[in-house]
């Protein structure tokens, strides 16, 4: 990275700036414009757009969660957490009440190859690597986080975790259970609700990064809802 290096700085707010475009730019692209084979390629080439943002501002590799200094650690950390999520998806298995949060319209019952694709490939390149370099690596060191715990950087890289939750929130009433909980709430005030628990979980995670000094823990967390919801959701259905 020496050539990075010997470049003139980028100025934090034109980085920012250009963070939070290439981020509108992708999920747009992601959501209304690529075909579902591009969502892994546009997350990834994404990722890497965001980490070069951030070397060109001058962020060092442990500031923006990415050092492998950190890795058992961080590796550790999101492990640890990772048993509470499965302790969580344990219970909506065994009480049928909460049975139906796998009853997923977005998810459908698939041939067991596409399930494979979307769990090991879709989320984990499309989803999980973009979202955690971005809104727990780059961003918040942008906003002047660096590699430790500050709130207006936490909360200003979570609000637009947010907000990048928009055009997925709009589907929320495909969930059986959202739909049933939720159906009498206007459509928007649902959206609004849906990117402020986005927000809220963003916080959470970063408090992952921060307590296991990089991404991997989050984003080892991240993968186990996303992938491991994914799964279970099919299951579910193809069995019911």
């Amino acid at each position: 990275m020496r050539e990075i290096d010997a470049l003139p700085r980028l100025p934090g707010r034109i980085a920012v700036a250009g963070a939070v475009a290439a981020l509108a730019a992708a999920t747009t692209l992601a959501n209304r414009v690529l075909p579902g084979w591009a969502y892994p390629v546009c997350g990834a080439a994404t990722a890497g757009v965001l980490i070069g943002l951030g070397r060109l501002a001058g962020l060092g590799w442990a500031e923006m969660g990415l050092s492998a200094r950190h890795g058992g650690r961080s590796a550790r950390t999101g492990g640890i957490a990772c048993l509470v999520v499965v302790a969580g998806f344990a219970v909506a298995l065994a009480v049928p009440a909460l049975r139906t949060l796998f009853h997923d319209g977005r998810v459908g019952r698939p041939p067991v190859g596409e399930v494979v694709w979307l769990a090991l490939v879709r989320i984990p390149l499309g989803t999980v690597l973009v979202e955690e370099v971005a809104f727990r690596g780059v961003l918040p060191a942008l906003l002047g986080g660096g590699d430790r715990w500050r709130w207006r950087p936490v909360l200003g890289a979570s609000a637009l975790f947010g907000l990048w939750h928009l055009l997925p929130s709009l589907a929320l009433r495909r969930n059986a259970a959202v739909d049933a909980a939720a159906g009498q709430i206007p459509l928007p005030v649902l959206s609004v609700l849906a990117m402020a628990g986005a927000a809220a979980a963003g916080v959470a995670l970063c408090a992952l990064r921060y307590g296991g000094r990089g991404i991997l823990a989050p984003a080892l967390v991240h993968l186990a809802l996303n992938s491991g919801g994914l799964v279970l959701a099919w299951a579910v259905q193809r069995g019911s």
